[in-house]
């Protein structure tokens, strides 16, 4: 129905407007509301027609379609939103989702590499990157690899935000990036010295490829300067680096997980849950919280495979189901 698609783009206007919503949430709730919306026009209902019993309908729908859990709860909350935008600015009579209970969801902890994991990558990224003899556009490119490697697990930034960042977030001498994040929020986050060495590295080669043609991006195309990295090819890179480094689960790492890395190993070292929320630019410290749930999974995971008296049996830490 056309009032419904209406008043669903009012509320995605004042999200990007009024909220300042970024184009990636954007997106991804525009996705969510043609979801409902398309629900709503197979069984010919206006959103002002919604009760709690359509939207339990709408639940069920969606569960049987097949989607996660996470899917589910997400397209709900977006469904919920819309509604109380509407009651908000009085253009609906009712919220049918007020007395909906909240989808509990179990939290799935993610793939996390080990520090010698981590290393493994990063070596051998470091000994493709130092090999002269595959030529010089070659080398670049494992050069420019072991560069974001080290930058993402230096900095526990997100790979849209690595691959964003301009050529001269990294001047000689620079410790500290400036990044800007979801919702265009900015922070510091630190480099450490094999970081800042991979990057002048890759800098030099990249200079020596294009005949000191500038690119405006710090990670680019060795080819062509003028086009940033993509995330596809930088998924791939650290697959391939990661059979190369003969890792257990190669097809599970991501550019992500070495963001995962920082945080957990970070954590495990003792830094405090408030400044890693920081460093990683979440907005609350309930995303932040999943990395103690991380070192205690750890833990159990090392007392089980490791004890010298556990004869493989399962053992029990305070705190795990």
């Amino acid at each position: 129905m056309r009032t419904n698609q209406r008043l669903a783009q009012l509320w995605l206007d004042a999200l990007a407007t009024e909220l300042g919503a970024s184009a990636g949430t954007l997106a991804t709730y525009t996705d969510d509301l043609n979801c409902y919306l398309a629900w709503l026009a197979e069984n010919g209902l206006s959103l002002d027609e919604v009760g709690l019993e359509q939207i339990r309908d709408y639940i069920a729908t969606l569960d049987q379609r097949g989607y996660a859990g996470s899917t589910i709860a997400r397209r709900i909350t977006v469904a919920r939103g819309l509604h109380k935008f509407l009651i908000a600015e009085e253009l609906g009579s009712r919220d049918p989702t007020s007395h909906l209970s909240a989808m509990k969801q179990s939290r799935k902890l993610p793939f996390v590499l080990s520090i010698a994991e981590t290393e493994a990558l990063l070596e051998t990224a470091h000994t493709l990157a130092a090999d002269s003899s595959v030529g010089l556009y070659r080398q670049a490119g494992y050069a420019r690899r072991a560069a974001l490697f080290e930058t993402l697990y230096a900095s526990g930034m997100r790979i849209s935000e690595a691959l964003s960042l301009p050529s001269d977030a990294a001047c000689p001498g620079t410790r500290m990036l400036l990044v800007r994040g979801k919702g265009d929020k900015q922070r510091l986050v630190p480099l450490h010295e094999p970081a800042i060495g991979a990057v002048a590295q890759w800098q030099k080669l990249a200079s020596a490829y294009s005949g000191g043609k500038p690119s405006p991006w710090l990670f680019h195309s060795v080819r062509n300067g003028a086009k940033a990295l993509t995330r596809q090819a930088a998924l791939l890179e650290i697959k391939e680096a990661a059979v190369a480094a003969g890792l257990a689960s190669p097809e599970r790492v991501s550019p992500h997980v070495l963001r995962h890395a920082f945080a957990t190993h970070m954590h495990s070292g003792g830094t405090d849950l408030r400044v890693l929320q920081e460093l990683l630019g979440h907005a609350g410290i309930e995303t932040t919280q999943i990395y103690t749930h991380l070192d205690t999974s750890r833990l159990h995971q090392m007392v089980r495979d490791l004890h010298p008296l556990n004869d493989g049996q399962e053992t029990v830490v305070p705190g795990q189901p």
